[in-house]
């Protein structure tokens, strides 16, 4: 019998057991911080006040840290006005008057939020036009040249505040803002502190000597020294700045009794020396600003137009400012009608400065939005406290001259921290938008450096004049072009919005953060907003919401 040969499979080979999956080395190894609407390190909220005392002296810091910003515009402004030492200390007496009333306005009847409403550099192109063309006009001296060109600017401002006043309470303005979404509010919030840069170190540099110690020590103090003992936690946290503006501003007072700087350039003596601002000697000691203090204004239509741009801009800034405070005060974003009666309160209070003499309009201080960061206080009493300073500061002329003659290096100083701080502010708005998308990053990235790089051009080209790049035929047309392109924020609202918008807008609605944005901007849309933003003394239960 032949062998039978059988053919049998080989059995099959067992696969080894499966193990843990390699390790991803792009995975997070530490916490995952979830998006947070609210600041946790807040010690205040827009709500909740400190005790009085302390209250009083964080509002006299507000009063102190606006303080620079008016100095620094009536210096700029008022000698090529053809105003002397006395109409410098007036026009700053008038400047912090209508600074008190408008901030007053806003935080009971506008936005709600804890803002300083300041001087605004955005009507410097109208003002200088305006100095210009009264340069080669024959006056009998320079004080009636002042007088000619402040009426001017008088009856400019009292038609441009219709502008805000017609954006705000026809809701065009909070129907603009329904198309932000966090995307466009990164960039619009950085650039409201990053777009001021000139502010900062370029002025210090003008006297090192105290500038950089004043940076240096303020940093030192209010971020380091409060860590050596729990007691002085608090007091460097929220007065550290005060006691830093003491200190160098005595520094000062020392290098110039000393003669430090008796042999510097006439530039370096005005910047560094404590005496030679001239508003002890020449400010009255007792003046009530009133409405037309410097006569019957003047109308005309060319300049009316490039102030109508300035006020423009000063909606555009005061809106990122906004958007800024409401996170350093722990309120929500604030919605589309409240940024409405907030820009038509805005112009409320344009039209007001027009009838008491101011040689500017005002718009959020940004400064000041910087400082509830830098204290952690976001109260609104501490904001209307400060008010009172303001005021009382603009009648009782030779105190309030006292504090306006802090040299201007310090006050820069204070700005490279807190326009700081509110750069970052707006960067923390990515949190509630896909920061992994391609699309988002390009808008991010396409806006933000715009809005530093257009007005930086402007700037460039801009004569110490006032004329910009933009020279045609028509000066009105010229004043209003060079006005609004010199503004960051003005430049991150039209690209941020026009491009977010437009790429890809519906398709990618999710990664633009607007689930999470969407019910901040409906009235009723979020259960908070009516807390934070509803108007005082129960005004929101007998107006209709149509005027609200």
């Amino acid at each position: 019998m032949g062998e039978e040969h059988h053919n049998h499979p080989p059995p099959p080979v067992q696969a080894p057991p499966a193990g843990p999956p390699p390790p991803n080395l792009a995975l997070s190894r530490g916490p995952v911080w979830h998006p947070a609407e609210q600041l946790s390190q807040l010690h205040y909220c827009i709500h909740s006040n400190p005790s009085w005392p302390v209250a009083i002296l964080l509002g006299f810091q507000h009063y102190i840290v606006m303080l620079g910003t008016t100095v620094l515009i009536a210096t700029t402004l008022v000698p090529a006005m053809g105003g002397d030492h006395g109409d410098k200390a007036r026009v700053i007496q008038s400047l912090l008057f209508m600074s008190g009333l408008n901030t007053l306005l806003q935080t009971w009847f506008g936005s709600r939020l804890p803002t300083v409403m300041g001087g605004s550099f955005a009507f410097l192109l109208p003002v200088l036009s305006i100095i210009n063309d009264y340069t080669d006009r024959t006056f009998p001296s320079e004080h009636e040249r002042f007088i000619y060109t402040i009426r001017t600017i008088q009856g400019s401002l009292i038609v441009s505040s219709f502008v805000n006043i017609f954006l705000g309470f026809s809701k065009t303005w909070g129907n603009l803002t329904r198309l932000f979404s966090p995307i466009i509010i990164v960039p619009l919030v950085c650039v409201a502190g990053l777009g001021l840069f000139a502010r900062g170190f370029p002025l210090v540099a003008n006297c090192v000597q105290i500038g950089l110690p004043m940076l240096i020590l303020l940093v030192i103090i209010q971020q380091y020294l409060k860590r050596l003992h729990h007691a002085a936690l608090q007091v460097l946290e929220r007065f550290a700045l005060l006691l830093c503006i003491a200190v160098i501003w005595a520094f000062a007072a020392i290098l110039t009794v000393a003669g430090a700087y008796n042999t510097a350039k006439s530039q370096t003596q005005v910047s560094c020396r404590t005496d030679r601002s001239y508003l002890m000697s020449s400010a009255p000691w007792i003046k009530v600003p009133y409405p037309f203090q410097w006569g019957t204004p003047i109308f005309r239509a060319s300049h009316v137009f490039g102030m109508m741009g300035a006020a423009l801009v000063s909606s555009a800034e005061s809106t990122g400012a906004f958007f800024a405070a409401a996170r350093l005060s722990g309120a929500t974003p604030p919605p589309a009608h409240v940024l409405s009666r907030s820009i038509g309160m805005q112009g409320i209070g344009m039209l007001l400065e027009g009838i008491f003499g101011s040689i500017v309009g005002t718009t959020v201080s940004v400064e000041n939005v910087g400082l509830l960061g830098l204290t952690h206080i976001g109260s609104r009493r501490v904001v209307q406290i400060s008010c009172g300073f303001m005021i009382f500061f603009s009648i009782f002329g030779k105190f309030g001259a006292f504090f306006a003659s802090i040299p201007l290096p310090i006050f820069a100083a204070i700005y490279c921290v807190l326009f700081g701080i509110v750069a970052a502010t707006g960067i923390s708005f990515i949190q509630f938008a896909n920061t992994n998308s391609i699309r988002n990053i390009y808008v991010l990235g396409l806006t933000l450096f715009l809005a530093i790089s257009i007005p930086q051009y402007f700037v460039m080209n801009t004569a110490p004049d006032g004329h910009g790049p933009v020279r045609t035929g028509g000066g009105w047309f010229n004043d209003i072009l060079n006005t609004i392109f010199s503004s960051a924020p003005t430049v991150a609202i039209i690209v941020g919005t026009l491009v977010d918008n437009t790429l890809e807008g519906k398709q990618t609605a999710v990664d633009r953060g607007l689930p999470w944005w969407g019910p901040f901007q409906n009235r009723k849309g979020d259960v908070r907003n009516d807390e934070f933003y509803r108007l005082p003394l129960r005004i929101n239960e007998y107006m209709p919401t149509r005027f609200l």
